[in-house]
């Protein structure tokens, strides 16, 4: 992720439904840095949460399982230092909302797990990539602009 001229201190995490990507990044955010940020995500489309999500965040420890999925048009409040899309929908989404509001637009395209099929673990393993992959992100992303980033118990 490029690096802004300054610490951002809102972050708006967007993505297709806002029931599996978008939360899991959210649910990160407020872990590692929610003493430091305010983090919001939302979807393109309102989905229902995805307990596959919910299980892979419960094994390290962050619950997610409250996450009420919204939708990028019901938002009401719109000055976010940062937008981060993890979707090509939701990104369309973001360049078209930056028109009217100063913030910095990101793309992380995120492979979504849920289009993953088989048995429970090998639909465990598809998240729990994207888990990592986020993870890694964030934690570079944190470590550049100069933030702490918390131990987690894995």
């Amino acid at each position: 992720m490029e690096v802004l001229e300054r610490t951002p201190t809102s972050i708006l995490i967007c993505c297709t439904n806002n029931a599996l990507r978008s939360p899991m990044a959210d649910g990160m955010v407020k872990f590692l840095q929610g003493h430091v940020l305010s983090v919001s995500s939302v979807g393109i489309r309102v989905g229902t949460l995805d307990q596959f999500a919910v299980s892979v965040m419960d094994e390290v420890g962050i619950d997610i399982s409250t996450h009420c999925p919204k939708s990028i048009e019901n938002l009401t409040y719109s000055s976010f230092d940062l937008i981060l899309s993890l979707s090509p929908g939701a990104q369309y989404q973001a360049v078209d909302m930056s028109q009217t509001t100063d913030n910095h637009l990101v793309f992380w395209n995120t492979f979504d797990p849920s289009t993953v099929e088989g048995n429970r673990e090998i639909r465990l393993a598809a998240y729990r990539e994207v888990w990592d992959t986020l993870f890694n992100r964030f934690n570079g992303y944190f470590v550049d602009i100069g933030l702490s980033v918390a131990a987690l118990n894995i």
